[in-house]
């Protein structure tokens, strides 16, 4: 069996307000860094996967995505997969 780490990033889709994103543009432009637009705010989740395969890794990991991880009505999710030695 091998062992993956799974870098997962979930972030709002674009058609949607972000409103922590917003938050955050607006305390950036507060400090006088006003050339920073469009700020998104999502999340970054890392994971460890024992799989037969990358291929099942990958599997186990969008079936969690899916399921538990992400709001598939505002959030959209991407990840990769790294072997651990």
């Amino acid at each position: 069996m091998a062992s993956f780490l799974a870098h997962i990033t979930v972030m709002p889709h674009d058609a949607l307000l972000d409103p922590q994103g917003k938050a955050v543009e607006k305390g950036l432009h507060h400090l006088g860094l006003d050339t920073l637009h469009n700020v998104r705010v999502g999340k970054h989740i890392r994971l460890q996967v024992q799989a037969d395969s990358e291929e099942e890794a990958n599997s186990l990991v969008t079936k969690a995505c899916q399921e538990l991880l992400h709001n598939k009505v505002m959030e959209h999710f991407h990840f990769r997969l790294e072997p651990l030695k």
